[in-house]
């Protein structure tokens, strides 16, 4: 019986909190798959200039599998679409045969709306600053000590991350008919949710490949 070869996935980080969830994905899914994190932040511009010019990166090019980015989704971000597109479509090609799969783990506005599905259904409109802090103070009522990059509260709350893939499939289930081009991960959906104002995450299908993993 031969051994499954794990996929080798990079998790290109926005800030603290995502690096701590990442962290645990990586320890939680370390059965089905090699999970590697950058020591710093970056996302789009970042990741390519490690793979041109890092060689622990460069020289892993062919037999990576995918690539995740993790962050927020804000309206003054959408300008960079455009810029960010050709990156992921060059990351693509590092590849040969086949081609590097990108997966954005978008979130609106702020990295607590991922956390807070964990415990709670619900889309409000996130824009200001107020309303995310309205988003930490909910999520405090079931981790009171959570923080910003605290390690220890985030692993607690993403040992509830069934319930939050679940919610997550809600967020994009409802957009649908705000004119959502499609539930499949592609790039017309993609830049359709990064350049709206709607509330939502897709942060639930990395997990959904994870599980998947497991069960081949």
């Amino acid at each position: 019986m031969t051994r499954k070869i794990k996929p080798l996935i990079y998790v290109f980080w926005e800030g603290e909190s995502e690096q701590a969830y990442a962290k645990y994905l990586k320890s939680y899914f370390q059965d089905v798959a090699v999970i590697r994190l950058p020591s710093t932040p970056g996302l789009f511009a970042e990741a390519y200039n490690m793979f041109r010019n890092n060689p622990r990166y460069r020289n892993n090019a062919e037999i990576t599998d995918e690539i995740w980015f993790f962050f927020d989704v804000e309206v003054e971000k959408a300008c960079h679409w455009d810029m960010n597109y050709k990156i992921i479509t060059r990351l693509r090609k590092l590849r040969k045969p086949g081609r590097i799969k990108i997966r954005l783990l978008m979130t609106t506005a702020c990295f607590e709306y991922w956390m807070l599905l964990h415990y709670e259904r619900t889309a409000p409109a996130i824009a200001t600053p107020a309303d995310k802090e309205r988003i930490k103070e909910r999520l405090k009522k079931y981790v009171p000590y959570y923080a910003k990059g605290n390690c220890e509260a985030i692993r607690e709350i993403a040992r509830h991350h069934r319930k939050a893939i679940e919610n997550g499939k809600w967020t994009l289930l409802s957009l649908v008919e705000d004119g959502l081009p499609t539930l499949e991960d592609c790039d017309e959906r993609n830049c359709w949710l990064f350049l709206g104002t709607h509330t939502f995450t897709t942060v639930h299908e990395a997990l959904e490949f994870l599980y998947k993993l497991k069960k081949e």
